[in-house]
């Protein structure tokens, strides 16, 4: 031999072939076949592997003719396999065994070449996917095409396009640069891809305040609007305005924790304020359910709040196109009116959408602004989305949701006071 293996290697070696095998016995004890592998068997081959590799550790000679001798037998062994019949009729065409028993012999070179962490990742993720096979199956039946083809398009924003992208300024006109304003849409979809999937995969999110606070993470607008409009079905009034001002309290959170992402220091100057305009609207969200509940009829379950893909490319290139505009508009502004034409700007935009313009501002879209006045502009944005949220409350509802509206209203002028302090206005 050419080198002389750690007594912790072979430890680890033999323990996790003995664990790689207990869980193979274990799962196929369900069955009245018997499979090649197992408690003994696992633990021989790792050995074997481990062996093997030690003989030639820098050409793997030994070790791929045991591979190759091992193959070999595996496959006599598949084709006899794939004659016998389940319980159906189907043919037994799986090629689990087979890859347990190559994952058995590769995990002694594994543990010997490699860091332990490798060898303990791969053997435990392996036993994970073998006792899970029935929950796996499970998920696999109650996912959606349109789902996994989400996740790809998740995956195309994250993966492929978010490196093409150049990494500096293309204009004068702004310090922006294309891949912070892919970055800024990747973080917010994110947040709104996980609360998306929460709602429809999590039993608990699917009706009550659950389904309010994960619209708050995807779009406390839209899910002011959908609120509202589900009093047309005859759901309690009450409980749905509870749940527009919680909706409006995770935003402040979910606005907070976007700002974290990208500047530090103004998400601690926001932590204060934001967390407790939050608490504020949750604490007012507990007594418009309280009294909900103590004078209407038992909940009704709402319905999904975000029926619509929140990861597709148009969305995505139109929020990044609208970034690119705030980003410019705000430098302008800057330099034109300076604070006050900054702040005016956040009351304006806030009736749209306000993630492009926070995230400019926490990426350094307004060049010479302190975090005071930057954090000021937030508070103005946040509070006037609020007044444009109270406003559409009012309107879908035919002004039933006076509480609603009313404790919008309240956590607007609030915002605005905290600004008034923060940013000296």
């Amino acid at each position: 031999m050419n080198t002389t293996p750690a007594p912790v290697s072979v430890a680890l070696l033999l323990g996790l072939s003995f664990f790689l095998g207990l869980a193979f016995e274990d799962f196929f004890a369900r069955t009245d076949t018997q499979r090649p592998g197992g408690i003994r068997t696992f633990p021989m081959l790792a050995l074997a592997g481990g062996v093997l590799y030690l003989f030639d550790p820098l050409h793997f000679i030994p070790f791929t003719g045991g591979l190759v001798v091992l193959g070999a037998w595996l496959v006599i062994y598949y084709r006899e396999h794939v004659r016998e019949r389940e319980g159906r009729g189907d043919p037994n065409v799986g090629l689990l065994v087979m890859v347990l028993n190559i994952h058995a012999y590769l995990l002694g070179a594994i543990a010997l070449a490699l860091p332990h962490w490798i060898a303990v990742a791969t053997t435990v993720t392996s036993v994970l996917l073998l006792t899970g096979r029935e929950r796996l199956h499970e998920l696999a039946r109650r996912i959606e095409l349109r789902e996994i083809v989400t996740a790809g398009q998740f995956l195309i924003l994250t993966g492929i396009i978010l490196p093409l992208l150049p990494s500096e300024p293309v204009t004068t006109l702004t310090s922006i640069t294309p891949r912070q304003a892919w970055l800024a849409l990747v973080a917010v979809s994110s947040i709104s891809y996980a609360s998306y999937l929460a709602q429809r995969y999590w039993p608990p999110a699917a009706g009550g305040l659950w389904m309010a606070a994960l619209g708050g993470l995807y779009s406390s607008t839209a899910t002011t609007v959908a609120l509202a409009r589900q009093t047309k079905t005859g759901a309690a009034i009450g409980e749905l305005q509870a749940g527009i001002t919680l909706a409006s309290g995770i935003m402040y959170l979910r606005i907070l924790a976007i700002v974290a992402v990208f500047n530090l220091p103004l998400a601690y100057r926001l932590a204060l304020p934001m967390c407790g305009l939050s608490s504020a609207a949750v604490l007012i969200c507990a007594l418009q359910y309280w009294r909900a509940r103590r004078s209407s009829d038992k909940t009704q379950a709402m319905p999904p709040l975000t029926e619509g893909n929140p990861l597709a490319l148009g969305s995505a290139a139109l929020f990044s196109v609208l970034f690119i505009l705030v980003s410019l508009l705000s430098t302008w502004v800057k330099s034109q009116f300076g604070v006050s034409g900054l702040y005016s700007l956040a009351a304006v935009i806030g009736i749209t959408d306000v993630d492009p313009f926070v995230l400019n501002l926490a990426q350094g879209g307004t060049p010479g602004a302190a975090n005071e006045t930057l954090a000021a502009a937030i508070l103005i944005a946040c509070s006037s989305n609020n007044i444009f949220k109270a406003g559409c409350a009012a309107a879908f509802t035919g002004g039933r949701a006076t509480a609603a509206s009313a404790a919008l209203v309240f956590l607007a002028l609030a915002g605005v006071a905290v600004a008034i302090l923060t940013g000296g206005l």
